[in-house]
């Protein structure tokens, strides 16, 4: 059986890259995982055009300079924005998870309401005023086109980022997502209930927003860490509860991989 390709990005600062290689390269997942660098890509030792799937992990790109995710943003944008077009075109598939979640919106591919070239929303300082390393509730949009969360209801996954709340930049983004059913994943209780205060909401998101996608499902961008979550032993309960041996977060994966297979091959 062929394996979809993913071009897991990495270079200045990224550093959850291993571990988003893993979990597509699992045997469970199926994926054909390697991690390039992005100066790799800009100097055409490889392409874009080879993968069907390309991830932004989380880490400190550019030590967060500027802001968040924003030099990153800048520098693939105007190194590899025809490629990431045709990429997009071509019906491929683009997650961003915590910095990778930062870069993604600084370059406009998400909420991707319009042609336009304005920046929708943003995710900026948490309301705590510090880093938060936590793990969060989270429940999945059942009526969201994203392909990444297909068959699943609820997520329990680690936070850990400075700038991590989502803001739209107006009501009427903040409505167009809600309605385009684009919120994809919001932080909540145990129960399931989104309207939930810090540190249930870790940063302070608006509409306890934790992840969104652009309208077609395909590019997913979430601030919470699917990478983090494979195993039990990851879970930070796993000694006091009875738990399956695979994580929450190798589904997000798995989806992606059969969507590639199925659609991209």
């Amino acid at each position: 059986m062929k394996k979809p390709r993913v071009l897991v990005l990495t270079g200045y600062g990224i550093n959850c890259d291993y571990e988003t290689e893993f979990a597509f390269n699992m045997d469970s997942v199926g994926g054909d995982a390697r991690r390039v660098h992005i100066n790799d890509l800009i100097d055409g030792y490889d392409s874009l055009d080879n993968y069907h799937i390309l991830a932004f992990p989380g880490g400190f790109s550019f030590g967060d300079d500027i802001a968040a995710g924003k030099v990153l943003a800048l520098k693939f944008e105007y190194g590899l924005g025809p490629q990431l077009e045709k990429f997009i075109n071509d019906g491929k598939l683009i997650i961003g998870s915590c910095n990778g979640f930062q870069a993604v919106v600084k370059m406009r591919l998400l909420p991707r309401l319009d042609s336009s070239q304005q920046q929708d929303v943003t995710l900026t300082f948490n309301d705590s005023g510090r880093f938060e390393d936590r793990w969060v509730y989270l429940k999945v949009n059942p009526n969201s086109p994203c392909v990444f969360t297909r068959g699943i209801e609820r997520l329990y996954l680690p936070v850990r980022h400075g700038e991590g709340k989502f803001v739209p930049a107006s009501q009427q983004v903040r409505r167009a997502i809600v309605e385009n059913e684009q919120v994809v994943v919001r932080y909540c209780d145990a129960e399931g209930r989104t309207d939930c205060p810090y540190p249930l909401n870790p940063n302070g998101s608006i509409d306890s927003i934790a992840g969104i996608c652009d309208p077609t499902g395909r590019i997913f961008g979430l601030m919470p860490h699917p990478e983090g979550y494979l195993f039990r032993t990851q879970h930070p309960r796993w000694t006091r509860e009875d738990l399956p041996e695979e994580g929450a977060g190798v589904q997000v994966f798995r989806n992606a991989v059969d969507f590639a297979r199925r659609e991209l091959l």
